[in-house]
């Protein structure tokens, strides 16, 4: 289970955050985290809870905003449409049939937000 070792690097992220500001409480945290970066997000809500416990973010709210996988077609004939991975993935593209050259989105698992006591 990576969630539990996320969630202790999400903590241990927003503590520093909060510290840098002065605050001595984390209201809420959101992550970008991209359908294609293997978190199961419910593994990671209840592993968030554990480590956040006797933190200043103890019972800081969790938000995680999915980031939808995205293609571009392209390379020698490509049409150089952009669209959806979609799931079960799939790297080709629906237009001309051409496999992607890039992976835009879908990836991402990143820090959004840290919310502190008293921020608007």
């Amino acid at each position: 289970m990576h969630e539990l070792s996320i969630a202790a690097a999400v903590v241990e992220s927003a503590e520093a955050v909060a510290r840098e500001l002065g605050a001595d409480c984390v209201e809420g945290v959101t992550l970008r985290i991209g359908e294609l970066a293997g978190v199961v997000a419910d593994a990671l809500r209840f592993s968030f809870g554990l480590v956040a416990e006797g933190t200043p973010l103890h019972g800081a709210e969790l938000v995680i905003e999915e980031v939808p996988a995205r293609a571009l077609c392209g390379g020698t004939g490509g049409c150089g449409t952009e669209f959806a991975v979609g799931s079960p993935p799939g790297l080709w593209c629906p237009r001309c049939a051409r496999p992607a050259v890039e992976l835009l989105a879908g990836r991402e698992l990143e820090l959004a937000e840290v919310r502190v006591a008293g921020s608007a």
